[in-house]
C-alpha cells in the first residue's frame, strides 16, 4: 500500500491546529481566573470611581461604587433581574442623559410590576457591572420605591474556556481515530480483502 503523503499532512495540520487551540483555552482560562479574582478584590473597595463614559474605562470601572445623575430618562424597560437572596424578579431598567452629558443605563430596582416604573431622574448611586458591550449601573439602593437587586457578581462571567478546551482536543483525537481507520480500511482494500 502506497502511503497517502497529502492526506496525512492535511491530517497532520489539522490536529496539530485543534491541540494547539486546546492549549490557547487552557491559557485563556487562566486568564480568566485572574480577571475574576481581581474584581472580586476591586469589589471590596469603598471608593466611588466615575461612572465611565467611554468604552476604554468600562474594565477598570466594573464592579466598583458609582453615582450618576439622571437629569433626564429617555428611555425605560423591564427585564430579568435577581435580588440578592437570588430570587428572580423584574428589574426596572432607565437609560438617562447624565449631568454633564452622556448617557448612563440604571438598574432601578426589582418590581412585581412589568410595566416600567415612573421615575423622572436624580441622583443615583450603585455598583457598576456589564450590561453586552456596554455598563450600568444597579442602584444600591434601588429607587423608587422598588425591592433591591443583587450587585453585580464577577463570579456571574462566563469561564468556559476548560470545557472548550477539552473539546478541542476531544476533536483532535477524533481526527486522529478516524484517519487512522481510514488508513485501516485502504490498507485491507489494497490487499484484497
Amino acid at each position: 500500500m502506497r502511503f497517502p503523503v497529502i492526506p496525512t499532512i492535511i491530517v497532520a495540520a489539522a490536529i496539530a491546529t485543534m491541540i494547539a487551540l486546546g492549549f490557547w483555552q487552557l491559557a485563556r482560562k487562566d486568564e480568566k481566573e485572574a480577571m475574576i479574582a481581581r474584581y472580586e478584590r476591586v469589589q471590596e473597595l469603598s471608593s466611588e470611581v466615575p461612572f465611565p463614559r467611554s468604552p476604554d474605562d468600562y474594565a477598570e470601572a466594573l464592579y466598583r461604587h458609582s453615582r450618576v445623575t439622571c437629569d433626564r430618562v429617555i428611555a425605560s424597560r423591564t427585564t430579568s433581574g435577581r435580588d440578592v437572596a437570588g430570587a428572580g424578579g423584574l428589574a426596572q431598567v432607565v437609560t438617562c442623559e447624565l449631568d454633564g452629558g452622556g448617557t448612563a443605563e440604571i438598574a432601578l430596582g426589582l418590581s412585581a410590576n412589568p410595566r416600567p416604573v415612573a421615575w423622572s431622574g436624580g441622583e443615583v448611586a450603585g455598583f457598576i457591572g456589564a450590561a453586552g458591550k456596554g455598563v450600568r449601573l444597579v442602584a444600591s439602593p434601588p429607587v423608587a420605591g422598588l425591592a433591591p437587586m443583587a450587585p453585580p457578581d464577577p463570579k456571574d462571567l462566563p469561564n468556559n474556556h476548560l470545557a472548550y478546551a477539552g473539546q478541542w482536543f476531544f476533536f483532535a483525537l477524533t481526527a486522529l481515530v478516524i484517519y487512522m481507520l481510514a488508513l485501516r480500511r485502504r490498507g485491507r482494500e489494497a490487499k484484497g480483502e
